[in-house]
């Protein structure tokens, strides 16, 4: 299946907590992804399935970085599609983003990592990726 990319460029597809069709998950995925998000310490306790589950960024959902409420105020559908690309505070969201990772790498098995790397580690290059595809 092919990427979802988000407005800051993490891969929906790819997320855990991702369950719009054809990515649904299970009940027991998503138990694992709140158990799994408390224990990297996105949480500071284990959420219901309904609360780590995700179906999309939208613009009234929180975003640390508003870029979904930005995104929609240029009319793109990501930050790829901007003028002002890489701007200041998109690189501070690739920034501290890369500051999760080693946290990740410590207390995630291989494969857990492997699937958070390529949803939310990869952001800046699956953004520089839609810019190359659009030159060509």
């Amino acid at each position: 299946m092919s990427k979802v990319l988000a407005a800051c460029g993490n891969d929906c597809s790819a997320c855990p907590r991702y369950i719009a069709h054809p990515y649904e998950k299970t009940e027991e995925e998503l138990r694992h992804t709140a158990e799994l998000w408390q224990k990297i310490g996105y949480r500071d306790r284990i959420v219901s399935n309904g609360e780590i589950s995700c179906i999309g960024c939208r613009p009234e959902n929180w975003c640390r970085y508003c870029v979904v409420k930005c995104c929609e105020e240029k009319g793109i559908k990501n930050c790829s599609e901007c003028s002002d690309y890489p701007c200041d505070n998109m690189k501070e969201c690739f920034s501290v983003t890369r500051s999760f990772e080693p946290k990740c790498r410590k207390v995630c098995t291989d494969a857990e990592y492997e699937q958070l790397k390529k949803a939310f580690f990869e952001k800046e290059e699956n953004l520089n990726a839609e810019i190359s595809k659009r030159m060509i």
